[in-house]
């Protein structure tokens, strides 16, 4: 999300990505999108990605410059973009990287100011109970020195997006399902003093969405702040072109 609140960018996990501008009506609520826009991402070669195989895109992250991370599934990778319709480059990644589960690695990516990157993985854990993050430091050129941390989860729910608020804390989707109770998400928060190099991340549910109220498979999260100073959270389901799920946009003003 543009920090006006104004223009969305998202993608999707079969390899294409998504432009769209927000409309409010006069109380500042969600309503709508328009000029919506999609395009293919593409392979190191320059060609659309067009096999679930190499086009599982899960994780973006903008960079200061205006450019973009991607992270992959089942070939496991991040991926700088200079523009979301432009030919990537590979970024090295820890040794440690390929080890995730093949439908389980990076979704929840972020670049913060400095240039650190924060990647937590999916379902790849260090113990019972503790998802293996990375904090990516840049060297130069596309190089990053990694170490370690510990995301600290609760049993059928992994992590999917994360978000750096305003006031420089994070935000965070976890989600969970099964056919019985269906889809579950909690949205957390922890401090960014807890992100350091063998730390461990125990982060504070500020929700819990669940049927009756508006939730699908919801992966992504965004954050800004609203006219007034608030903070605003937009999270966006994946519907994994399933009849019987939903694309949602969903907007909330995080409360003090």
């Amino acid at each position: 999300m543009t920090p006006d609140g104004r223009r969305l960018t998202s993608i999707s996990d079969e390899g294409s990505w998504l432009t769209a501008t927000l409309v409010y009506d006069r109380a500042g609520d969600l309503v709508d999108l328009r000029d919506g826009r999609i395009g293919p991402l593409h392979h190191l070669d320059g060609k659309p990605l067009d096999a679930k195989e190499w086009a599982d895109s899960e994780g973006m992250a903008r960079l200061p410059d205006g450019s973009w991370l991607v992270s992959f599934e089942r070939h496991h990778r991040i991926w700088h973009y200079p523009t979301l319709d432009g030919v990537p480059v590979a970024i090295d990644l820890p040794k440690d990287f390929q080890r995730q589960p093949r439908n389980g690695g990076v979704e929840t990516l972020a670049a913060l100011g400095d240039g650190r990157l924060i990647a937590i993985s999916e379902e790849y854990t260090s113990r019972p109970g503790f998802n293996v993050g990375w904090i990516g430091t840049p060297t130069g050129e596309g190089q990053y020195a990694w170490s370690h941390f510990e995301y600290a989860t609760i049993p059928d729910f992994h992590p999917t997006s994360i978000a750096q608020l305003p006031d420089g804390s994070f935000a965070l989707l976890e989600r969970a399902y099964d056919v019985v109770r269906g889809v579950r998400v909690r949205v957390m928060h922890f401090d960014a003093s807890q992100l350091r190099p063998g730390g461990i991340v125990h982060a504070e549910e500020l929700a819990f969405l669940v049927t009756p109220y508006e939730v699908d498979n919801l992966e992504g999260i965004a954050a800004a702040k609203g006219p007034k100073g608030e903070t605003l959270l937009w999270l966006i389901s994946d519907d994994n072109f399933n009849p019987l799920q939903r694309n949602l946009l969903l907007m909330f003003e995080l409360a003090k």
